[in-house]
């Protein structure tokens, strides 16, 4: 792969602090060579592609996805009632996710990928289910992933609630395939592996014991959903006499590699232990509002803060908007900077999961070449100060016509390079009609 060149365009940092300079982003590889003012000055390159009058960022990061919603959109089935969460799974998500096979697995990752790729989204962290297809599934959701071209990780989400230990079994085997299958393909690898679980009331302590052995194992971290609903922390509190940061500290399954999801329960005493131990949470705020589980009050309290979706797709911009609205009309202190922050920070979890082998989160020599290009039109000032209340209030995903990842340029001008778009969700309807009629049967 040569050199890109992306010539005289407004660079805008996502991190603190978000400063904002005009110039030229050189590209060698997958790696920014170079950035800032007259920076291409002197250049060859194979591909140049003219800034005028648009915006470049880091790319946005998802820190938990479902890739196996990606054909529940407007999903048709006939369900009992759905008053409470444990009734909203095995209603509707239970009953879909043992529907899936290879077929849909495989289109379900085609389009969540190119959903966030569109999107400005260069990274997914995915977190995987499918109990009548474990082993390779995971394989499956990895191979959409780099057709598309976009970034990310995976694990399967180790429970016991449809076979018992069998299955707990099975799910730790298949995290493990994965992540040895990762290994052998040496450091190009653009899917990663997590070691997943599906949350505390669905895992036994001999499956977080064996969780435990295999991220040891592996290297990698865990990927569990936490206190998302009460029903959680009641069960731990009930079946094992102990709150669930604790009862997972005692298997070694906090640690910096860790991303715990939704937390919205968890005592303050408990995101102590998480932040102590250096694991990152996931705040979902479409998907919490959605299931109607509750807000996160202790959000200004967790350290490594980041941003997911839970499933509701790709589109970091949405849900930085409806977290940061969430917020506020729930009396919270966050303003649009604290959520801009917590986005990028996604990146430090992509660096956890590839393991030292890159920077990533901003537009600065040496860093992972991850960008999405804006077409925005500020109707104000954008300065450092005011950038994330741009971010927030005015930017969106129907700003972004560019996307680049790992140097690659996968999206240009609202389409994909390389991609029959067409075809792909043509087909995806068809796989989408058969897994509703087979989860409309499933009880």
């Amino acid at each position: 792969m040569g050199r890109t060149v992306i010539k005289n365009i407004a660079i805008m940092q996502t991190e603190p602090p978000f400063g904002i300079t005009v110039g030229d982003i050189v590209i060698s590889g997958s790696v920014i060579e170079k950035a800032g003012p007259d920076a291409a000055r002197g250049i060859d390159a194979e591909k140049v592609i003219d800034g005028t009058g648009r915006i470049a960022i880091p790319g946005n990061v998802c820190a938990h996805h479902h890739y196996y919603s990606g054909l529940s959109r407007g999903m048709l089935i006939s369900a009992g009632p759905q008053t409470d969460f444990i009734q909203v799974l095995k209603e509707w998500w239970w009953r879909l996710d043992r529907a899936l096979d290879e077929e849909a697995l495989y289109y379900s990752s085609l389009i969540c990928s190119m959903d966030a790729i569109a999107a400005g989204t260069t990274s997914a962290i995915d977190h995987h289910a499918s109990p009548t297809f474990i082993e390779g599934s995971l394989s499956v959701i990895a191979k959409g992933m780099e057709e598309v071209g976009i970034r990310g990780a995976t694990c399967y989400e180790v429970t016991d609630r449809n076979g018992g230990m069998k299955e707990v079994e099975e799910g730790v085997a298949e995290n493990m395939r994965f992540a040895e299958e990762v290994d052998s393909r040496g450091d190009d690898a653009l899917c990663e592996a997590m070691v997943g679980g599906h949350a505390p009331f669905t895992i036994p302590d001999e499956g977080l014991r064996m969780m435990a052995d295999c991220a040891s194992r592996t290297g990698r971290g865990m990927h569990l959903h936490v206190a998302e609903d009460k029903y959680d922390v009641i069960h731990s509190h009930h079946i094992y006499g102990k709150d669930i940061a604790r009862r997972l500290d005692e298997f070694g399954l906090l640690t910096p590699k860790t991303l715990l999801v939704h937390a919205v329960h968890l005592s303050k005493d408990e995101i102590a232990l998480a932040n102590e131990r250096g694991c990152f949470i996931a705040h979902n705020a479409r998907s919490n509002m959605n299931n109607g589980i509750g807000y996160c009050s202790n959000l200004p309290l967790i350290r490594n803060l980041v941003l997911g979706t839970d499933g509701c797709g790709g589109n970091m911009f949405e849900e930085i908007k409806i977290a940061f609205f969430k917020n506020k009309d729930a009396g919270g202190p966050y303003w649009p900077a604290d959520f801009l922050t917590a986005l990028n920070r996604g990146n430090r979890l992509v660096e956890s999961c590839f393991r030292g082998r890159g920077k990533w989160g901003r537009i600065a020599a040496g860093y992972k070449a991850d960008i999405a290009i804006l077409s925005y039109k500020a109707p104000t000032p954008l300065v450092e100060d005011n950038a994330a209340g741009h971010f927030v209030w005015g930017m969106s995903s129907g700003c972004v016509d560019t996307t680049i990842v790992n140097g690659k340029v996968i999206y240009e001008d609202h389409r994909f390079v390389s991609l029959d778009a067409d075809r792909i969700y043509g087909e995806a309807r068809r796989v989408a009609r058969r897994v509703w009629e087979r989860a409309d049967r499933i009880r």
